[in-house]
C-alpha cells in the first residue's frame, strides 16, 4: 500500500457574495476530485488546536502527525532547517519577508503595508536585495539568509522568543502599531527602507508595474525545534515535495527526503505537473511508502484577495496534480490511499488564516464506496464526520 497527501495550503474558504454564496472550492470546475468524492470519505479535520495561531506551521505539522502543541517551536526555525542553518541552542530564528510598504509618508511607522510578498517576487531578485540588507545591518548578533521568493530568514545570537506581527494579518493596515517592541528589530526594518526602496532592482520593478521589495519586515520567531523521526514513529519512508522551506524545513527535522522540483516556485504558475510525476516517481520507482504534495498557490491567492486566481489555483491542482497522480496510480496497480486537504482556510474576505476546519477527502482504491456527494467545504460538514484532533488523523490514512 502506498500513501500519498495531496496538501492545497490554503484551499479552504468562506461563501462569496461574488460566487452567488459559494466557496471557490465549490465554485472551481474539479472533474478529478468530484469523481473521487463519489468513491471516498469526506469530512472535516481540526488542524489548528486551540488557542494556537491558525499558521502553515502549526497546521501542517498537525496534518504530519505531529502534535503542534508538543512539537512546535516556532515558524521560523523549521525554516533555517530547510535553508541549512545550524542553529545553535540560543539561537533564535525569525522569518525575515521582504513587503511591500506604501512611499509617501515621509514617518515609517505612519506607512502602510501594502503586499506582504512583495508582488511574488523571484528568488534571484530577492537574494540582491537582503543581501544588500545584509552587507548594511549583518553584525555579531544578527545574521541574515537567503530563501525563497519573499521568505528569508534572520538568525538572532542569544536572543529571545518575542511576539512579533505577521505581515499578512495587517495588510492595508498603518504599520506604527504592530512594529517589535525591540529597538533593534525595529531599527533595522527601518533602515531597510532606506536601503531598499531606491535600490536599482526596486526602481527597475516600478517601471515593470510590479511591487518594490522595499522593506524587510520581522516575525515568526522561534527556537531550535526538535521533531520526532516520520519513518519511525509511522513505519513509513517519506519524502516531501513542496517550494516552501517551512515544509522543506518539517521534512528535515522529521527525517523526511525533500525532493526538489523544478519550476516549483510557490505561485500560480508554479510546476504543477513536475510535483505530480515527482510524487509518483517517489512511490512506484524510488521506493517510498509515503509522499506529501504541498501546493502554496491557493493560500498565496487567499491572501491577494483575487477570487478569480483562487479558483485558477484549486483547477490546476484537480487538472495538473490529482488527475494525473490518480491516473497512473490506476494504471500500476499498486493499491493507494490517497489524502486531499488544506492546512487551513485562508478566505478571500480577510486575506489572512483562520482556525475553522477543512475539508477532507480520503481515498483508498481498495474500497468499494458508492457516494452521492462532492468534495467542499459544505458537504463536508453535512457528512459528520469530524476529527477534532488534526494530528491524529494520519493514523486514519495508514490504517
Amino acid at each position: 500500500m502506498k500513501y500519498i497527501i495531496i496538501l492545497g495550503d490554503g484551499m479552504a474558504d468562506e461563501p462569496i457574495k461574488e460566487l452567488d454564496g459559494k466557496t471557490p472550492l465549490e465554485a472551481a470546475k474539479t472533474p478529478a476530485m468530484d469523481e473521487l468524492a463519489k468513491k471516498s470519505e469526506i469530512g472535516l479535520i481540526n488542524t489548528v488546536p486551540s488557542g494556537m495561531k491558525p499558521g502553515s506551521d502549526t497546521a501542517n505539522l498537525a496534518v504530519l502527525g505531529y502534535d503542534p502543541k508538543k512539537y512546535y517551536s516556532g515558524r521560523s526555525p523549521l525554516e533555517a532547517l530547510s535553508i541549512g542553518v545550524d542553529m545553535k541552542a540560543d539561537d533564535i530564528a525569525i522569518r525575515c519577508n521582504l513587503v511591500t510598504l506604501s512611499e509617501d509618508e515621509p514617518e515609517y511607522a505612519k506607512k502602510t503595508i501594502k503586499d506582504h510578498s512583495s508582488g511574488e517576487i523571484s528568488t534571484e531578485e530577492a537574494a540582491v536585495l537582503i543581501n544588500a540588507v545584509k552587507k548594511e545591518l549583518e553584525n555579531d548578533s544578527y545574521k541574515f539568509y537567503v530563501g525563497t521568493s519573499y521568505r528569508h530568514l534572520t538568525i538572532w545570537n542569544k536572543g529571545k522568543v518575542v511576539e512579533l506581527s505577521q505581515p499578512h494579518d495587517i495588510l492595508g493596515k498603518v504599520i506604527g502599531e504592530y512594529l517589535p517592541s525591540v529597538p533593534a528589530l525595529k531599527e533595522m526594518m527601518e533602515k531597510s527602507y532606506d536601503i531598499l526602496n531606491n535600490h536599482p532592482i526596486n526602481i527597475e520593478r516600478e517601471k515593470r508595474g510590479l511591487n518594490k521589495a522595499n522593506s524587510i519586515w520581522f516575525w515568526g520567531a522561534g527556537t531550535k525545534p526538535a521533531l520526532d523521526s516520520f519513518e519511525e514513529k509511522n513505519n513509513k519512508k517519506g519524502a516531501m515535495i513542496s517550494a516552501v522551506d517551512l515544509l522543506k524545513g518539517i521534512a528535515v527535522g522529521a527525517g523526511m527526503k525533500v525532493i526538489e522540483v523544478e519550476g516549483a516556485d510557490a505561485t500560480l504558475n508554479t510546476n504543477y505537473n513536475g510535483k505530480a510525476l515527482a510524487g509518483l516517481n517517489a512511490v512506484l520507482n524510488d521506493g517510498y511508502d509515503f509522499v506529501y504534495i504541498h501546493i502554496e498557490s491557493p493560500d498565496e491567492m487567499g491572501h491577494q484577495g483575487s477570487i478569480e486566481n483562487k479558483i485558477k489555483a484549486i483547477e490546476y491542482i484537480d487538472e495538473k496534480v490529482i488527475k494525473p497522480i490518480v491516473e497512473q496510480m490506476d494504471k500500476s496497480g499498486e493499491d493507494y490511499r490517497l489524502l486531499i486537504t488544506p492546512d487551513h482556510p485562508t478566505p478571500i474576505y480577510c486575506r489572512t488564516h483562520t482556525s475553522d476546519p477543512v475539508p477532507y477527502l480520503l481515498y483508498d482504491s481498495t474500497a468499494k464506496l458508492n457516494k452521492t456527494w462532492l468534495y467542499n467545504e459544505k458537504e463536508a460538514k453535512q457528512s459528520g464526520n469530524f476529527t477534532k484532533d488534526g494530528y491524529k488523523f494520519i493514523n486514519k490514512l495508514f490504517k
